[in-house]
């Protein structure tokens, strides 16, 4: 039980999120309007997706430096984890963006950015499934990861940035600071984005020990 306190305490953090997401009172802010409790979960699910992609960086990295084959799984099964959160982060924002600017997909840089920073990913896998034999696979795609990463941050941090967008704190659009967010929904969006990177983690920790089992089997 000691050993699995961090995957009850996501567990528990996600259902709390969850259900005072819901009910919680939330500020009446123009634009937004009640449609800004999607951030207790379209933002955890893009934190979870970074987290996922940095584990797998790290291990690619470290499956270069020794060539221990489970470095490689574990590189895998964090970006399979990392996707799923991503296509999870896409979706939850398309159905925001559906109701504070009246469509799913508005070609906004942030969506475009962020959709092909996910395509990079999906590159990976397919890379991988190009190559059939074993090391030269894992050596290529942690080759590819290493190079994939920073890519994936430029695509979200940086290039975005530059030009105006209509995601909140751009174009007019009330952002998440101290100004414009109230200070009780830090007690639900904080917790949120723990819950949902260990639930991910948790995710992770899964498809891995399943792929050794397929491994050894």
């Amino acid at each position: 039980m000691y050993k699995s306190w961090w995957k009850i305490l996501g567990s528990v953090l996600v259902i709390y999120s969850t259900i005072f997401g819901f009910l919680a009172p939330v500020p009446a802010l123009p634009i937004l309007h009640q449609s800004i409790r999607n951030l207790y979960f379209h933002v955890p699910m893009w934190f979870g997706m970074i987290v996922l992609f940095t584990i797998s960086v790290v291990q690619s990295i470290r499956y270069l430096s020794n060539s221990n084959q489970e470095h490689d799984l574990k590189a895998v099964q964090s970006v399979n984890t990392g996707i799923i959160f991503g296509i999870l982060g896409i979706i939850t924002g398309a159905v925001w963006a559906r109701f504070t600017w009246g469509q799913a997909w508005s070609f906004d840089v942030k969506q475009n950015f962020a959709a092909i920073a996910l395509l990079l990913y999906f590159a990976y896998l397919v890379l991988r499934n190009a190559i059939d034999e074993e090391q030269k696979r894992a050596k290529i795609s942690a080759i590819y990861n290493v190079f994939a990463f920073p890519m994936m941050v430029v695509l979200l941090f940086v290039l975005p940035r530059l030009s105006d967008s209509l995601h909140p704190g751009n174009g007019g659009n009330p952002g998440f600071n101290s100004y414009d967010l109230d200070s009780r929904m830090r007690m639900i969006f904080y917790p949120a984005c723990l819950g949902w990177i260990l639930i991910g983690y948790w995710i992770y920790t899964l498809l891995f020990r399943v792929s050794q089992l397929e491994k050894q089997a």
